[in-house]
């Protein structure tokens, strides 16, 4: 057995050095919202996150920093909000902020069968020092505006933005990779005098053979977890993999990478898997986050973009019942820039899935964005038919946008 790494926000890790290790100290957790973290000063926002509760109540997270180009940036923050009135309306609620020079970012919501919300994150010195680090808070009473969160608690190292898996027999499975084929891992670039007294080598780490999409286990309601499996499949720079039991107990990881969707699977519970696959290749599924989801009916959702010029636009739902061998011919969400999906279905059978479109306000080509997260609403028979067929259907609300699209209008005019 792999394993675990877990540290409590009650000790203050430090460097070889003697010094504070700043990924590993526990972030602010800010409940009143200042000027520092307004909307107004925001350049970018984006890779969202999505829960509701049995109440009704929806849940929203996503990072935000000030810079124009992109979300990536080491001053960057998460931001969590809410709203009670089915995503008419919503409310920013806190913010979670870590320590100078430390990373903050690819939130993950999760409510779990005992119906406590997961508020998960990654912390990471510099852009990827790697080992990054996935924390977490909870609540028992989400279904509050204003609930009562637990201590930050570290995890795990790595990164998490993807649900974890309930299994049948009731083991938690959380898929948390720790970037392993990517040429800029580590990424720890601050000017030697502004870092002082810490040097880059005391914020970098090379973790070896724990680098992989690795897979986490919880047998006993999240108060532990262990390491209990890893797969490497080359190609896979960006580990935001997802697990799916299927009915013959068997499990199905599908990864993002640079050929398309990987997949691997499992048939002992997640501790072994096979050398994997591609499993939907060409530029059309390459290098992209998708949501995978098993829904009341029994049959799978996916969630990808589905662009054959292999752009991050043409969000689509798709639905199989046939376990992923064949897909419908899917119901188009939205046809402009939009990635990072992530969703969940109410118990009537709603369902709802949360992206960003155009998550800068002006990037790297110089191209005016509106930095939006957005969300869209509807039902399998929807998906099934291939357009609006249900009065559920609301597609491209928006949740949060840090400029209007008027604006860009008139500014290129």
């Amino acid at each position: 057995m792999l394993p675990a790494q877990e540290s409590s926000s009650k000790s203050a890790p430090q460097t070889d050095a003697g010094l504070p290790d700043l990924a590993l100290q526990p972030p602010a957790v800010i409940h009143k919202i200042e000027p520092e973290h307004a909307r107004s000063t925001r350049g970018a926002q984006g890779v969202p996150a999505l829960e509701r509760t049995a109440s009704g109540r929806l849940w929203a997270a996503w990072y935000t920093g000030k810079g124009k180009r992109g979300v990536e940036s080491p001053s960057s923050y998460v931001v969590l909000a809410t709203s009670g009135d089915d995503g008419e309306s919503w409310a920013e609620k806190l913010v979670i902020q870590a320590p100078k020079f430390v990373h903050t970012y690819d939130p993950c919501l999760w409510i779990d069968p005992q119906q406590r919300m997961w508020f998960f994150w990654a912390q990471s010195a510099g852009l990827q020092d790697g080992r990054m680090g996935v924390w977490a808070i909870v609540t028992r009473d989400a279904s509050s505006a204003d609930p009562q969160w637990s201590p930050p608690r570290r995890i795990a190292n790595g990164v998490m933005l993807n649900k974890p898996t309930v299994l049948n027999n009731g083991d938690w499975l959380l898929p948390i990779g720790l970037w392993r084929d990517n040429t800029n891992v580590p990424n720890v670039k601050f000017d030697a005098d502004e870092l002082a007294p810490y040097t880059t080598e005391m914020l970098t780490h090379d973790l070896g053979e724990e680098r992989g999409s690795n897979v986490y286990r919880s047998t006993d309601q999240g108060e532990t977890f262990e390491r209990i499996g890893q797969v490497r499949i080359p190609g896979t720079r960006v580990d935001e993999h997802m697990i799916v039991e299927r009915r013959d107990g068997s499990l199905w990881m599908l990864l993002r990478n640079t050929r398309g969707i990987a997949q691997s699977t499992s048939s002992d519970g997640g501790r072994t898997w096979s050398p994997g696959s591609v499993y939907r290749e060409g530029r059309t599924f390459a290098n992209k986050r998708f949501f995978i989801r098993r829904l009341q009916s029994g049959a799978l959702l996916l969630v990808c973009n589905n662009s054959p010029e292999g752009e991050r636009s043409h969000l689509t739902a798709f639905i199989s019942d046939d376990e992923g061998e064949t897909w419908s011919d899917g119901l188009l969400l939205d046809e402009r820039e939009s990635s990072y999906p992530d969703g969940v279905q109410a118990a009537d059978g709603t369902i709802y899935i949360i992206y960003d479109h155009q998550r800068y306000t002006r990037n790297r080509e110089g191209r005016e964005g509106v930095g939006s997260v957005q969300m869209a609403r509807f039902r399998e028979a929807d998906i099934r038919a291939g357009r609006p067929v249900t009065d559920a259907v609301r597609l491209k609300t928006v949740i949060t946008r840090l400029r209007d699209p008027a604006e860009i209008r008139e500014a290129s005019d």
